[in-house]
């Protein structure tokens, strides 16, 4: 069974219950004494370009339309979360292995949608993403709205997030924005004339609910067919 979404929840789970744990066997075979050398030699650090790679190729998976590819890129990118908690079962002090993995998420999922688990009561999407953004805040005791933004993320989708989390938390966005877009400073820092521009682009897109980072690559992939018919000449 392929997990429809029209089965029982418990007979979705134990399909793939059943998958997923031959892969978490076929991960530890690989990983222990007698199994691939490269997979032995691998840590965290040296993993996460594979991680960040498999996530951009889901991406292009879907925004292709690429049934067949979306389901391999998946697994790809479920490999790598199997391989790291492997990996982790090894640690010395703190160890912890899939299973961890997948009830701290799953107790997450919970708390996070007390109008599901609970009896709250909400009304649309955006009740709800307030209300995550409030739990989360408070499990985590921080500080700031904009806490937990990842800064390795791409700039574009970086500076929507923060957009975003601002509106939210009904910080006045678009006044600071504008201040800082129009900000001088007396030693301009090579690009940072450009890199406001950027940004305010990037609110533009986040106020108008458009994702920068993806209208940004359809205008490269718009690009790339451009040249790549100069490459190949005039037809005929």
């Amino acid at each position: 069974m392929n997990g429809r979404a029209d089965e029982p929840a418990d007979t979705a789970a134990g399909a793939a219950g059943g998958a997923l744990a031959d892969l978490v066997a076929v991960m530890d075979r690989l990983r222990s004494p007698g199994g691939c050398p490269w997979d032995a030699e691998q840590t965290h650090t040296s993993l996460l370009p594979y991680a960040v790679e498999e996530v951009f190729e889901v991406v292009e998976a879907v925004e292709d339309g690429d049934r067949a590819a979306l389901r391999e890129e998946l697994g790809d990118l479920l490999l790598q979360v199997v391989f790291h908690a492997r990996v982790a079962q090894e640690h010395p002090t703190e160890p912890f292995g899939i299973e961890d993995v997948a009830a701290g998420i799953a107790a997450k999922l919970r708390a996070r949608h007390p109008h599901v688990f609970g009896d709250v009561v909400v009304f649309g999407a955006d009740e709800v993403h307030r209300n995550w953004e409030a739990i989360k805040k408070a499990e985590k005791a921080r500080a700031s709205a904009l806490d937990g933004i990842p800064r390795g993320m791409p700039a574009l989708a970086r500076a929507e997030k923060v957009a975003g989390r601002a509106r939210r938390a009904g910080l006045p966005v678009d006044a600071v924005a504008a201040a800082v877009v129009a900000e001088e400073t007396a030693a301009p820092a090579a690009g940072s004339a450009l890199g406001r521009r950027l940004l305010a682009l990037a609110l533009e897109a986040q106020a108008a609910g458009v994702d920068a980072e993806a209208a940004l690559r359809a205008a490269v992939r718009d690009l790339e067919r451009a040249l790549r018919a100069v490459e190949d000449g005039p037809a005929g």
